[in-house]
């Protein structure tokens, strides 16, 4: 279940944190994101096809901070233990830490996943703009350097998009995403559905948002972004590799998930919410 750690930077996503340095905040970046600590509780919610899955449980920590001129820092845990019946169980822990650049020049990410206390994929490495384009440079699994197209975006970079997309009342949008997840070399097509926005005061949440003064006062919209392999022609057959649906507040927080695989889904209540104090740009 690696592949959540995109989407969940949509509050995507989607993975460093490090020594955030000033910066000029971007003009472009009309979205304020909020600092804050989230759970979710995750549970199977449906189990089709061929892998039979009975039961899913675990946990998501989310925790993101910083502003646009010193940057943003994500610290997130997935820790889920999925039973497959007949005592076959798989328990996965990612730990993934990400800082980006308020004007998405510059990305660093490093992860680590574990299945059953093995490790299985140990990434790190950072990211840079210019007007060429993206140069990527790995120091784990392996030392490697590569270029991609100008126009791939970061995941804080996203979830701004998404939310200004959604304020301009638009119900698609399509961007390329780069998280630094799984072998830190994907690329990511992605294709964001943005329902009617649900205004403050209907639909009241029952989770951990009920209450809450901040998000009370605000709008959200339901959200479901898919995830294709990049390389593959877009046809109305193609399936994605995963896709996720959330409600998105204005302030990129995200409640009401749903993490679909294809073979499972699962949906993530969330359990806890802290919405921080957002620093002041100096």
């Amino acid at each position: 279940m690696t592949r959540v750690q995109t989407a969940m930077h949509m509050g995507a996503a989607g993975l460093i944190a490090g020594v955030c340095f000033a910066a000029a905040p971007p003009a472009e970046a009309t979205a304020a994101l909020a600092p804050h600590r989230a759970v979710y509780d995750l549970t199977l919610a449906k189990s089709r096809g061929k892998r039979s899955i009975e039961a899913v449980h675990g946990r998501i920590l989310y925790d993101f901070s910083g502003n646009a001129c010193e940057g943003y820092a994500l610290q997130f845990r997935q820790v889920s233990e999925i039973d497959s019946g007949e005592g076959k169980k798989a328990l996965s822990d990612l730990r993934a830490a990400t800082w980006e650049e308020g004007d998405a020049k510059s990305f660093r990410f490093n992860s680590e996943n574990k299945v059953n206390e093995r490790v299985v994929d140990t990434v790190d490495g950072n990211a840079g703009r210019d007007s060429s384009g993206v140069s990527v440079k790995l120091s784990k699994p392996q030392a490697k350097s590569f270029d991609l197209d100008a126009k791939i975006v970061f995941p804080t970079e996203h979830v701004r998009r998404v939310i200004e997309a959604a304020e301009a009342g638009k119900t698609l949008l399509e961007l390329s995403v780069f998280d630094g997840s799984e072998s830190g070399e994907k690329v990511f097509s992605t294709l964001a559905v943005i329902g009617n926005a649900i205004a403050p005061g209907d639909k009241l949440p029952d989770d951990a948002a009920a209450g809450n003064r901040t998000l009370a006062g605000m709008k959200r919209w339901p959200v479901t972004i898919s995830y294709f392999e990049q390389g593959n022609a877009k046809t109305g057959e193609q399936t994605p590799a995963y896709a996720i649906g959330f409600e998105l507040y204005e302030n990129g927080i995200s409640r009401a998930l749903t993490l679909d695989y294809g073979d499972f889904t699962v949906s993530g209540i969330m359990s806890q919410l802290e919405i921080k104090d957002a620093p002041a740009c100096k």
